[in-house]
């Protein structure tokens, strides 16, 4: 039986820009173009990072953290800052702030979304 994706309501806003979905270690990531914006996460571990997580880089978290006031880093890589930006699912306002960050990326917003680095082949 296939899990089914969290948050649903996030790829409804994106719907226009034919976003795809790929399952990652648990959770779902949403690619918008060649870009990698959002992984959807809902488990019953590690609870504190369910939510949706944005690709932010580090130059524009700042700019975020003020639209985005709950933001944080995920904790289960530990306290450093990572590219991925959690808007926690247990905040008051949580979809508000999720259809947010989709309308952001929908207009194309630099601040979020990553190119993955290419998958190293494997040696034969």
């Amino acid at each position: 039986m296939k899990q089914k994706i969290p948050f649903e309501f996030a790829l409804e806003e994106l719907d226009r820009v034919n976003p795809r979905v790929r399952p990652m270690f648990g959770c779902y990531a949403i690619y918008v173009g060649a870009k990698m914006v959002l992984i959807l996460r809902n488990r019953k571990d590690f609870t504190d990072d369910n939510g949706v997580w944005l690709a932010a880089p580090h130059e524009h978290h700042a700019s975020l953290k003020k639209e985005f006031p709950c933001l944080r880093s995920i904790r289960f890589f530990g306290t450093e800052e990572t590219v991925w930006q959690n808007i926690p699912a247990e905040v008051d306002d949580f979809e508000e702030l999720v259809l947010k960050a989709c309308r952001l990326i929908l207009k194309g917003d630099v601040r979020i979304g990553k190119i993955p680095k290419p998958k190293k082949k494997k040696k034969v």
